[in-house]
């Protein structure tokens, strides 16, 4: 998942909109974050706040996948 991220972020023209697909994935993406980062202890507004305060999405994921071990 952290793979699939990074490459949705690495779009070369992020002022061009998502593909419908794109978007499907990502909220995906996005839905089994929030769930890891529940079990792990990590609340949607600490990870906002961490993205915020110049975490890159690579380094939460890890982050948080770190947190949450093996029951991610």
């Amino acid at each position: 998942m952290a793979e699939m991220l990074y490459r949705l972020s690495a779009s070369p023209d992020p002022s061009e909109p998502l593909t419908c697909r794109q978007r499907e994935v990502l909220e995906r993406a996005l839905a089994k974050m929030v769930l890891v980062g529940a079990r792990a202890g990590v609340s949607t507004d600490q990870m906002i706040d961490l993205l915020e305060s110049g975490m890159t999405v690579k380094e939460l994921v890890e982050y948080v996948f770190t947190l949450a071990g093996d029951d991610a």
